[in-house]
């Protein structure tokens, strides 16, 4: 089994990927761009460069099945020394594709009042950034509001906007339940090749 490209600089990569994630996070919808130019396929450059950043030996990362191929799961051991897990409900970081499913949405814990530190990020890899359904974002970190296009995979979408006022929850049938009580919930990072979205828990969403 190969081991892949590391960042060639690692601190000082790792450095810049860390706050470009922090400015991502701190700026609901704006893109940022991630210092990994290759990626370890199936994971694009941006969630390698995500991974090779946030991902340790005390945070468990689930990896969807499209994307757990013997060569990332060996080269995260290698790299990151995280432990991989085949459980939702006890990971730290999930990387899902634009195939995941309500019920993989509905296990992603979002931790609660007492202890938010518990919910899992989750990594989305999509198709594209800029080429989906327009979507209206309000929150912390924006001002007034931010216009998107993410091309969002449907469960998620429907996840997103299950906090918004014309949803009757009970008509849609879905099983999720976005919390709506802060801290609780989970924050979403969007990757599309060098490119990273962010759409925190604290972010509303609404399509425009």
């Amino acid at each position: 089994m190969s081991l892949l490209t590391h960042f060639d600089q690692p601190v000082v990569e790792a450095q810049y990927a860390f706050r470009r994630i922090l400015k991502a996070l701190s700026e609901p919808g704006v893109q940022v761009t991630l210092p990994h130019s290759t990626g370890w396929q199936p994971l694009n450059p941006a969630t390698t460069s995500i991974l090779l950043t946030l991902a340790d030996q005390e945070t468990p990362l689930y990896l969807d099945s499209q994307i757990a191929s013997e060569g990332v799961q060996h080269n995260l051991r290698f790299h990151t020394g995280a432990p991989l897990t085949a459980d939702l409900a006890t990971a730290c970081f999930a990387v899902l594709g634009n195939e995941l499913t309500e019920v993989q949405l509905a296990t992603c814990p979002p931790g609660n009042e007492l202890s938010p530190e518990q919910s899992v990020t989750v990594i989305i890899q999509v198709d594209s950034l800029n080429q989906g359904t327009p979507l209206r974002l309000h929150g912390p970190g924006i001002e007034q509001n931010r216009i998107v296009s993410p091309q969002l995979p449907q469960p998620l979408m429907n996840y997103l906007l299950m906090n918004h006022p014309l949803i009757n929850r009970q008509l849609m049938n879905h099983p999720l339940n976005r919390p709506a009580v802060f801290p609780a919930g989970l924050d979403f990072l969007l990757t599309c090749g060098e490119h990273l979205m962010a759409l925190p828990r604290t972010t509303h969403v609404e399509v425009c």
